[in-house]
């Protein structure tokens, strides 16, 4: 993920008290994470299966920011997002 943008949102507290308490047993995530997580499946499972979104979030699960990852879109690892 080369570019970032800002955003704010309000959530319910008992939403913002269910991630305090993940964040607290998972110590290599963190807000960001979490939200650039779940805003990429919501749109691979709603969206337009876009390939950009797809590689958010398999960056967002696999790789720390400090990991050099493969190209999603390179020929040895483009049949990880076709669909059956």
């Amino acid at each position: 993920m080369k570019a970032t943008v800002s955003i704010f949102t309000e959530i319910p507290e008992t939403l913002h008290e269910s991630l305090k308490n993940y964040l607290e047993t998972h110590p290599d995530w963190d807000e960001n994470r979490v939200l650039r997580a779940a805003l990429s499946l919501f749109l691979l499972q709603n969206g337009d299966s876009d390939r950009r979104a797809a590689r958010v979030y398999l960056e967002t699960l696999f790789y720390h920011s400090s990991v050099e990852i493969p190209c999603i879109d390179s020929p040895a690892t483009a049949n990880l997002l076709d669909t059956p």
